[in-house]
């Protein structure tokens, strides 16, 4: 086994390889760029290396720098993680040209599984079952439309050196088809500096389910079962699971020795993932391999007990893989959430800043969180969105996503946005709950975008109950002279009234709703922001925020708004006047903080609604701002190459004045 180890990435998979490292007694070295000085996998590793400025093209992502940090620090191995430079077939050439470890598979493996129409060839050639479709390059549009038209529509036009999602559109007639290879052409040339594209039969009603296999140096393969990776949106996975709730015993060993055979087919050696799309009679077709560590990888762990970080290392080190296909076991079940910094409300905008607030539910057997973040850190605008994976486990499909409710209430995050709501909303979905999903899951349970999360009205009650009880505990408290057992006070909501009445009982709390009677316990210390409660014999937790008079409630993914009053005041409030926001439709704003790259519009320039206004960068991303109604621009706000705060005015439109 060698004794140092660099990890030749950041965040969250960073301090996950650290952890495994250190199990195995091996000293970590930490590579860091301007913006991951005070980085949580820097402060964790034995060593760390500053690699260069902020962005990635100039720090993580330059081979050299990293090659440099090994001699300087001696590493005898590098772990790439995921993303970055652990599919790059020259840093794994370059790494062993220095005599260094590449923990992961042979250069070649790479570069074969990196393409995608060499790996679908080499698919087809060793018996793995692929999608119809044209094994070769596309020249140009119009000989996408003669190829699509022979395969049959749908189909799927993809970059050959794609991934995560970049380089694909899916086509329905001739002019789709037109527009999806020249987009896809341009986006795939941007994200990976290769415009090669490939056409091959778009899947109807798919699933995306994946085999996780580890082969060591002396050709013994295996694989870990399957993960459901079907909850996806814009390409990018959200939700995995394992096992599948799809996936019977005969599909599972089907995928599983074709997988197998893939393996063994590129001669790979490490952990890696082999990708299906299947349909919905259960055929499946290979769509890629990843050579690499899979985000979604601890559902595995989960499940079969194997620590798969630390099975790389050992395969890297030269160890003959102890594990047995007979051995590999599927025990309860596993789900993982990915937390990112973003705002489902305003279209899954990127969010950044500083983290005021950072307390993940406690680990256990039954949940997990990896992340890099912590109270006080910042999240750049230089890097992907994900801040943490919220992993849970359970005795069989309904108990792990139970956990995974609970474990959403009790994840408190301040200072960014996340979408913590809407993971909230998809583990409660009817239809997930049954599992019957597709990768078109989001998008047609969500066909307008998330607005947010209506509780249930259990679930507001429940909630609404607890308040009642925090409150009067609190008045109790507060207060100088002695209060009667049993009180009355007025719920006020936004557009409704409640009447609530409290008494203590021995051991809990009695609460009249409305006329509903429920019976709290408090399970938690009744001044912290989460509540762990039982309301009629069902526990949960929720967030409880005080501003002024106001509560804000958080549980199942919802957020109520609530003022309790006294009787006294209760007829006065809702004689109070409401008033109107005011009036911001003349303001073209910065919908997140971020980069402004580019403005398409001048002082005088007349608008129509839905015209480009300006591009903004954050997070990897380029978001379009367009006009939200007809106009004239007024005036312009901001400078291109300027760094924009939320809600920073970008430009001014005249106002229009009434008739």
């Amino acid at each position: 086994m060698f004794e140092k180890l660099l990890i030749a990435n950041r965040g969250e998979i960073a301090c996950r390889v650290i952890r495994s490292a250190r199990k195995m007694g091996i000293a970590t070295v930490a590579v860091f760029s301007e913006a991951d000085r005070d980085a949580l996998h820097v402060s964790m590793a034995d060593e760390a290396v500053f690699i260069g400025p902020a962005p990635s093209s100039q720090s993580y992502l330059l081979i050299d720098r990293i090659s440099e940090a090994c001699k300087t620090t001696g590493a005898q191995a590098v772990h790439p993680g995921y993303g970055f430079l652990s599919e790059n077939q020259s840093f794994a050439s370059a790494l062993e040209a220095q005599g260094v470890i590449f923990v992961g598979p042979p250069s070649n493996a790479i570069e074969i599984m990196g393409d995608k129409i060499a790996s679908k060839k080499l698919a087809d050639s060793s018996g793995v079952s692929t999608i119809p479709g044209i094994n070769t390059v596309i020249k140009d549009a119009e000989e996408a439309v003669g190829y699509a038209e022979q395969i049959g529509y749908p189909v799927m036009l993809k970059a050959s050196a794609g991934g995560g999602g970049k380089g694909m559109r899916i086509a329905h007639n001739a002019d789709e088809c037109r527009e999806g290879f020249n987009r896809a052409a341009s986006e795939a040339h941007s994200s990976f500096g290769d415009d090669r594209i490939f056409i091959e039969k778009f899947i109807s009603e798919p699933r995306h389910i994946e085999l996780q296999v580890l082969a060591d140096q002396f050709g013994n393969t295996i694989h870990l079962n399957e993960r459901e990776c079907s909850i996806q949106r814009r390409h990018q996975k959200v939700l995995e699971e394992a096992p599948s709730s799809f996936v019977d015993e005969a599909l599972r060993q089907a995928m599983g020795e074709q997988a197998v055979a893939l393996a063994q087919a590129v001669g790979y050696v490490s952990a890696g993932t082999v990708e299906f799309i299947v349909d919905a009679e259960r055929n499946f077709y290979f769509l890629e391999m990843n050579t690499r560590l899979q985000v979604e990888h601890p559902v595995t762990e989960k499940i079969t007990g194997v620590d798969l970080v630390e099975w790389m290392l050992r395969i890297a080190s030269g160890e003959k893989l102890s594990l047995k296909q007979q051995d590999v076991q599927i025990n309860g079940w596993s789900m993982e959430s990915r937390i990112y910094a973003e705002d489902p409300i305003r279209g899954f905008l990127p969010s950044s800043g500083r983290v005021t607030r950072f307390r993940p539910p406690e680990a256990s057997e039954e949940v997990r969180v990896d992340t890099g973040l912590f109270e006080g850190a910042e999240v750049s605008l230089h890097y992907d969105p994900m801040v943490a994976k919220l992993v849970t486990f359970g005795r069989d499909r309904e108990s792990a996503a139970d956990m995974m409710s609970l474990a959403l209430d009790r994840f408190e995050i301040d200072g960014i946005e996340s979408n913590i709501s809407f993971l909230a909303s998809l583990v409660a979905n009817k239809r997930f709950r049954e599992g019957s999903i597709t990768t078109a899951f989001i998008d047609e349970e969500y066909p307008d975008g998330f607005s947010g999360v209506s509780a249930s009205d259990d679930a507001q009650n429940r909630s609404l109950a607890v308040l009642a009880v925090i409150h009067e505990i609190w008045t109790r408290l507060e207060s100088s002279v002695e209060i009667a057992r049993r009180s009355i006070r007025y719920l006020q909501l936004k557009h409704k009234q409640l009447k609530i009445e409290v008494e203590e009982r021995s051991g809990h709390w009695r609460v009249t709703l409305d006329g509903a009677v429920v019976t709290v316990s408090i399970k938690s210390a009744p001044f912290k922001r989460r509540i762990d409660f039982d309301v009629d014999g069902i526990a949960g937790s929720l967030q409880l925020l005080k501003t002024g008079a106001a509560y804000q409630i958080f549980h199942a993914g919802s957020q109520v708004r609530a003022v309790i009053l006294e009787p006294s005041s209760a007829t006065l409030f809702s004689l109070m006047p409401e008033k109107a926001p005011p009036d911001r439709s003349h303001l073209v704003l910065s919908p997140m903080p971020g980069l402004l790259v580019s403005l398409s519009v001048d002082a005088g320039s007349d608008i129509k609604a839905g015209d480009e206004i300006a591009i903004i960068e954050a997070m990897k991303m380029e978001n379009i701002i367009r006009a939200q109604r007809d106009g004239k621009i007024e005036s312009i706000e901001a400078s291109v190459g300027e760094a924009l705060e939320v809600d920073q005015c970008i430009a001014r439109l005249e106002k229009v004045v009434p008739d």
